[in-house]
Parts: structure tokens; sequence; C-alpha cells
């Protein structure tokens, strides 16, 4: 890679679209928009929210680093040793994500 060349970034959204961070592969947030809305929610789960999706960009950029490697000649086998998740990874990842991470609608109605 040359020294002009960006490092992988990528971005992940909340399920809404009312939260998006954009990381590098390590998980480094770049930048974090939160739509006002969502400050209503409890702190920590706001939080988790935003740590999930700092994960989840980390993911792709990772992705996105393994497939440079890959196409600057980097064998399989090292790639392997790099820990950099493949393609597929991260969309398993993702799918398991969604599933355990689903966040209901906030709504006014409460129960008593």
């Amino acid at each position: 890679m040359s020294d002009h060349e960006e490092l992988p970034r990528a971005v992940a959204m909340s399920r809404s679209g009312s939260i998006t961070v954009e990381t590098t592969e390590q998980g480094l947030p770049l930048s974090v928009s939160v739509d006002r809305a969502e400050l209503r929610r409890a702190p920590q789960d706001l939080a988790a929210e935003v740590l999930r999706l700092c994960r989840q960009a980390a993911d792709r950029a990772g992705a996105q680093r393994r497939k440079q490697l890959a196409e600057a000649g980097v064998s399989a086998d090292l790639l392997a040793l790099t820990g950099l998740p493949t393609a597929a990874e991260v969309e398993r990842r993702e799918l398991i994500d969604e599933q355990e991470y689903e966040v209901e609608p906030q709504s006014w109605l409460r129960t008593l």
C-alpha cells in the first residue's frame, strides 16, 4: 500500500438510521451521528448501541483490509494469521448481531 492510500474505514448504521458511526478497522470512531430523538434513550442503551455499531463498522473495515492485502498478493496462510475477518464472517456476525440486539421501537406507552 502506498503512503497516499487511505486506511480502510467503514460505516455502520442502526436499523432506523438514527445512529451512524464510521470507524477504522480497529474500531476507532472517526465520526458518530446521533439523531436528537435517540437522546431520550437510557444512556447505557445508547452507549451499547454506539459500541455495537463501532464493532460492526470495524469488522467491515477489517474485511476491506483483508481484501486489499489479498489483492496485493498476500498468501492465504498469512491472511489467516492477521485475524482480519472475511466478508462471509462479517455477514454471519451481522446476521447474528441483528437477531441478538434488535431494539424495539421506543414508545410513549408504558406498562403499569
